[in-house]
């Protein structure tokens, strides 16, 4: 194999070459030899720089730099630029599931993923952080780590056009090559921060909803163990009060079960299929005594005249229970002598309704509700009247479990109204035209 020229042989060539030249000129042979001799060096550092630009990998140390105080590259490899990686960068950030931002040390920002374009502007991108962002603690963040190096988070609010709150993590990318760089991600916690608050108002709901009954409870034990001992009457009333804070704690207690076991089974869908009309019935059979002694009446239409209804994949005693509450509802806030409708139709896929669904509705003829109250209906223990909903024996809860249970059957829950005139409260559920894979027909009598 023909071995590979080395540049440190020019110099030796070259000066045997100059003295041989020596030898046939004159006294001023010294200079020229001196001017020659400068030649040929600048020639061989020539050569050298360009073998380390061109050459193999191994041939240049890291970290190298040229005669004129700039980094050397290997081959194939560019030197880095801020402006010339904005596509590279673009790409890379696009990587990341939260919404991220590359900024450069003149806090210019270089890149943005889509979803920070998303929750910023498009206008975000290579214009200065500190005026686009504007949010104290983020900037805040940002100079720290520019000053210390490490990672730095924060729980910020009212980014963007967003109420949401994220959790905000800086951290310095930057290199001696590439100059200073700062990598910043906003991780979405809304939902989390949502579910805390709503766990905490549940314990201190569920906490005064139970102490005021038993409060009472022991109120009137203490009064029948002492003062009433022996008044008869006085007895005879304590101990229907107390029977019923008794009951309503065993009511509350058993709606608390009831949300507990549904959470559970949410991400479990039903497997057996059902027919709504005969579910309709037999809740209209229960509470028969109840709608006799308020001079009310049901007023049920299947539409099963004109064709039967399909039936839909559902939990029987759940629906048994969505029934029985709104029925129960229609109930205690429907005017007396009044009729209660309950509608059972079909709704074919169109738009976007992607199946065809069977709609239960339930109409009663009250006093309404007022329109800033129904985004909340299905809140826990939200109440419209709270004086008038505990005299009734409702827990507040019984919504939320219609909401839950629906919500489980991959179904819509709807509840309008209008003072005055009364309110429809509507769910509904996914036909099934054919049995699907492991289900099995149930009766609707259990």
């Amino acid at each position: 194999m023909r071995a590979r020229w080395q540049p440190w042989r020019w110099p030796i060539v070259t000066a045997a070459a100059l003295f041989a030249i020596a030898g046939f000129v004159n006294a001023a042979a010294p200079a020229v030899v001196a001017v020659l001799t400068l030649v040929t060096f600048a020639f061989y550092r020539g050569l050298t720089n360009r073998d380390q630009v061109s050459g193999p990998m191994s041939a240049l140390p890291p970290g190298a730099v040229d005669p004129n105080g700039g980094p050397l590259r290997r081959r194939g490899e560019r030197l880095a630029d801020p402006v010339a990686d904005d596509g590279r960068d673009r790409v890379g950030i696009e990587a990341f599931g939260d919404p991220a931002l590359l900024v450069g040390g003149d806090y210019r920002v270089i890149a943005a993923n889509t979803l920070a374009r998303a929750l910023f502007g498009d206008r975000i991108v290579a214009d200065d952080l500190r005026l686009v962002l504007r949010h104290p603690l983020i900037l805040d963040a940002v100079q720290l780590v520019v000053t210390t190096g490490g990672p730095v988070e924060r729980e910020v609010t009212g980014l963007g056009s967003s109420d949401g709150a994220y959790r905000a993590r800086v951290v310095d990318v930057g290199t001696a090559a590439i100059g200073r760089r700062t990598l910043l991600t906003f991780a979405d916690i809304t939902q989390t921060r949502l579910t805390e608050r709503m766990r905490v108002d549940f314990v201190a709901n569920a906490s005064h909803e139970l102490r005021t009954p038993l409060a009472t409870l022991i109120g009137f034990i203490e009064t029948l163990q002492g003062p009433a001992a022996e008044d008869e009457p006085a007895r005879r009333r304590f101990l229907d009060i107390m029977g019923r804070e008794a009951a309503r704690m065993s009511r509350l207690i058993d709606d608390l079960l009831s949300l507990s076991r549904i959470e559970l089974d949410k991400y479990v869908r039903p497997q057996t299929l059902l027919d709504l009309p005969p579910l309709v019935s037999d809740v209209a059979k229960t509470l028969a005594m109840r709608l006799e002694s308020d001079q009310r009446h049901l007023v049920i239409d299947t539409g099963e005249t004109e064709f039967r209804l399909p039936q839909v994949v559902a939990d029987r005693d759940q629906i048994l229970q969505v029934l029985h509450n709104l029925l129960s509802n229609a109930l205690k806030y429907g005017r007396s002598g009044s009729a209660i409708h309950v509608r059972v139709e079909r709704l074919p896929a169109v738009g976007s309704r992607a199946e065809p669904m069977i709609k239960v509705s339930i109409i009663d003829e009250g006093e309404g509700i007022a329109p800033e109250h129904l985004p909340r209906l299905t809140e826990r223990f939200y109440r419209v009247d709270t004086n008038r909903s505990r005299s009734i024996g409702g827990t507040g809860l019984g919504l939320a479990i219609v909401k839950h249970i629906i919500e489980r059957h991959r179904g819509q829950l709807e509840i309008a109204s209008r003072p005055g005139e009364g309110t429809r409260v509507s769910f509904t559920l996914p036909e099934s035209a054919r049995p699907a894979a492991g289900a099995a027909p149930q009766s609707s009598q259990k």
